[in-house]
């Protein structure tokens, strides 16, 4: 099985059923199916084969859905960008990837026009605005007047359908290779564990479509299952619940951030929206605190059914009974496809209820795009060593207590410490600097930065946080920074953690 013979079943089960909608907009099955036709068409037509990588730089809409399978129909490998990412970290994952073809918005690709030269590799632009038709080629009239004809290239199983680069390091990117088996078998893991059928309307929010949470669980599982899927633009609050209340939604995926701010709201105003309509209310990419599920419960009536996975092992492998009978603050027993250990240092299995690295065997990655040292680090003897440190009860219940790698979750989204090291080491006026997350109420983490400036240098934090926006995602800048005269270190050059809390 492979991502176009799904899409190809599904448009002859579905038909002209609604499958996406943004606003006034909707795409159904077969017009999914036919205007991907056309950008499939087109990427052959420019000499786009098979292998080859076509990167993607556009925000949440059906446009994005639509390249996304025109690439995948071809055999070429998708490659989804962060678009909050800046020219910099943009310029190490193209020299990454090498993509024959970029297809960009206008806002993000402006920027990069005056450098596009500098990346030989990139043959062709395909602009969504037609405030560069002249100059690049015109998604609007690929799909006016592109052909639809079906596309016969054979695809496997092992074909790579897509890179995914892990949120860090930027700079040392990681691009996780995902076949079309992985893919496949996930969304239909994916599909069992929400119990989803054709009757389910998910509501696409706050999650972009260049992550595994938005793109695969919420989007791929929804077209897999025939569901209809709501894509909402903003971090409206009061757009989401009326979203849900007016299109009947019955499942809502998010990250923890976003159930915080719906309980925030919850406790400042009386909740006036019908969410009847919810059967399900799930929560990723980062751990749930038990007090926020509480609150949650308290206020809206629905338990958050918690998950847990990554990148590199496709979407999530373990996930809560979704009828609400899982353990407070477990992150549940690993799903139908997927084996989930607990081991030491040693590699060897630990007993029920012993904290240890959790490793997993199932659909994983094909390993890190041109990275075999780094493939070989993390996927032994066909199981992915995630990093992440539980402990399993003696029910199967799974619980996450922390990282064994250094890594920064804000919001759902994996922050690796030396991105922004990296960064900040170029201010002129900094000789050192460390960063490391803090707790937060809110965001789950918030990134912290212990910096030691040059002698006789002076700067303020507003400078350091106005440098660091020119240079990486917004969501990498430290929110609190503390300038240290003369940090205490650890024999790897770190500085403690005590002196971060401070």
């Amino acid at each position: 099985m492979n991502l176009k013979i799904m899409l190809q079943e599904v448009v002859m089960r579905y038909g002209e059923k609604t499958a996406v909608v943004l606003g006034n907009r909707k795409l159904s099955y077969v017009e999914l199916d036919e205007a991907s036709n056309k950008v499939a068409n087109a990427l052959i037509n420019i000499g786009v084969r098979k292998g080859n990588r076509v990167a993607i730089l556009l925000s949440n809409s059906p446009e994005f859905i639509v390249i996304y399978f025109g690439i995948i129909k071809i055999g070429a490998i998708a490659v989804p960008l962060d678009t909050k990412y800046k020219t910099g970290e943009l310029i190490s994952l193209f020299n990454d990837s090498h993509p024959k073809v970029l297809v960009a918005e206008s806002p993000f690709l402006e920027p990069l026009i005056p450098l596009l030269s500098s990346f030989r590799y990139i043959k062709y632009v395909i602009s969504l605005s037609s405030k560069y038709e002249d100059q690049f080629l015109s998604y609007q009239e690929i799909i006016t007047a592109g052909v639809c004809r079906n596309i016969e290239i054979e695809l496997y199983p092992e074909d790579i359908a897509q890179i995914i680069y892990t949120s860090g390091p930027t700079f040392r990117p990681k691009g996780v290779m995902l076949s079309h088996r992985s893919l496949v078998a996930e969304v239909i893991i994916s599909g069992d564990g929400f119990q989803q059928t054709d009757e389910d309307v998910a509501v696409l929010f706050a999650l972009p479509l260049h992550h595994v949470v938005g793109l695969i669980i919420v989007l791929l599982t929804s077209i897999s299952r025939g569901s209809k899927v709501i894509m909402l633009s903003g971090l409206s609050i009061s757009g989401l619940l009326n979203t849900i209340e007016r299109e009947k939604s019955t499942l809502f995926i998010g990250v923890p951030f976003v159930f915080a701010l719906m309980v925030h709201m919850a406790e400042e105003e009386e909740i006036k929206y019908n969410l009847s309509s919810l059967r399900l209310c799930s929560a990723g990419g980062a751990p749930v605190p038990v007090e926020l599920m509480k609150r949650f419960k308290q206020f809206y009536g629905f338990d958050i059914i918690q998950f847990w996975g990554l990148t590199e092992s496709v979407a999530h492998v373990t996930c809560q009974t979704i009828n609400g009978t899982g353990k407070l603050g477990s992150v549940g027993k690993a799903l139908k496809g997927w084996k989930v250990k607990i081991v030491g240092d040693d590699g060897k299995e630990l007993p029920k209820n012993q904290p240890g690295e959790m490793i997993v065997n199932g659909p994983l990655m094909s390993g890190y795009y041109n990275n075999l040292q780094a493939t070989a680090e993390i996927l032994k003897d066909g199981w992915l060593y995630t990093g992440d440190i539980g402990k399993e009860d003696k029910s199967g219940e799974l619980f996450i207590l922390g990282r064994k790698k250094e890594m920064i979750i804000v919001k759902g989204q994996n922050i690796y410490p030396s991105d922004i090291e990296d960064v900040l080491h170029t201010h002129p006026k900094i000789a050192e600097a460390v960063v490391m997350g803090a707790p937060d109420e809110m965001r789950g983490e918030i990134v912290k930065a212990v910096i030691r400036l040059k002698n006789g240098e002076i700067t303020t934090e507003h400078e350091i946080r106005r440098f660091c926006l020119k240079r990486m995602a917004n969501y990498k800048v430290p929110k609190q920074i503390i300038f240290s005269d003369c940090p205490s270190k650890n024999i790897a050059g770190k500085i403690y953690e005590k002196d971060l809390a401070k």
